[in-house]
């Protein structure tokens, strides 16, 4: 789904004439992976993994939800350190930086809620108009909002922020549709399912940019997992199937890694062509 061209935009052009390749100079490549349909199956299972991890370390394991917050910050800070100094797309490190994300992202949303009694309807308000200062700010630097083209720190700096505000503001949607709404997890899943199909029938059929049709789909798809993760997880009697966290957690790990793992051996979803940068 929304697998699209790489569009030759003013930003890469002013880019590639600004550095000409020389010796010496710093060969980036585009730092994040093609949108295949390897790219949505991964991200819906993180975004899944950060709903039901959240709450095994937050409430099975016993670390609250204020440590647990701050011991998953450390965990992505340290791996977005690395993901940074990276010169390439890696399958491993950037979906493990997905994960924790995904998974901060939740533990944000959770401690405006529980800890300071933040209505879901004003977190919810909140988290849009964060992305969107996000997407503001990143398109009046670069004059673009592809991800096709993350080869620089500052882009990669607007990507990630922009990706931490999906997850914060799909965790807030997703549980002010399943739990305020009264809706349930399975009807809330088979919602936001049918609002990504909508997405996608926008894009293909009615001509909807491929950049704002990826990002829809890509905050819809935060709830979509939060709201499978929570009816595999959560007892029959909440309207779930009873799995528990820590089996729907493990089910899904175990699949995310069996796909990052032949990801990494055969670089189906690696971008193509490097750009040269100057040294530092």
């Amino acid at each position: 789904m929304f697998r699209f061209a790489v569009p030759a935009s003013p930003v890469m052009t002013n880019e590639t004439a600004a550095y000409p390749a020389r010796a010496g100079a710093r060969q980036m490549l585009n730092k994040v992976p093609e949108v295949t349909v390897y790219f949505w199956v991964i991200k819906v299972l993180c975004t899944t993994v950060g709903e039901t991890a959240a709450d095994l370390l937050n409430e099975n394991l016993g670390l609250g939800l204020t440590n647990t917050s701050l011991v998953m910050a450390v965990l992505l800070i340290g791996t977005l350190w690395f993901q940074f100094r990276a010169k390439r797309y890696v399958p491993g490190l950037y979906w493990l930086a997905v994960v924790l994300i995904s998974v901060v992202g939740t533990l944000v949303s959770d401690n405006l809620t529980d800890n300071f009694g933040v209505a879901l309807e004003t977190t919810t308000v909140v988290f849009a108009v964060l992305l969107v200062a996000v997407f503001a700010a990143w398109y009046a630097s670069e004059r673009t909002l592809s991800i096709h083209s993350i080869r620089t720190v500052r882009r990669e700096g607007f990507y990630w922020a922009a990706i931490l505000f999906t997850f914060a503001l799909g965790t807030s949607a997703g549980d002010l549709t399943a739990e305020r709404m009264d809706l349930g997890y399975w009807v809330s899943a088979v919602l936001f399912a049918v609002l990504i199909a909508a997405v996608a029938a926008a894009h293909y059929g009615l001509g909807l940019a491929a950049v704002p049709a990826f990002w829809i789909a890509y905050v819809l798809t935060r709830p979509l997992g939060a709201s499978l993760g929570d009816y595999l997880s959560q007892a029959r009697g909440d309207g779930g199937l009873g799995l528990g966290t820590v089996g729907t957690s493990a089910i899904f790990l175990v699949l995310i890694l069996a796909l990052v793992s032949y990801l990494t051996v055969t670089r189906r979803d690696a971008a193509g062509a490097s750009v040269s940068l100057p040294e530092g």
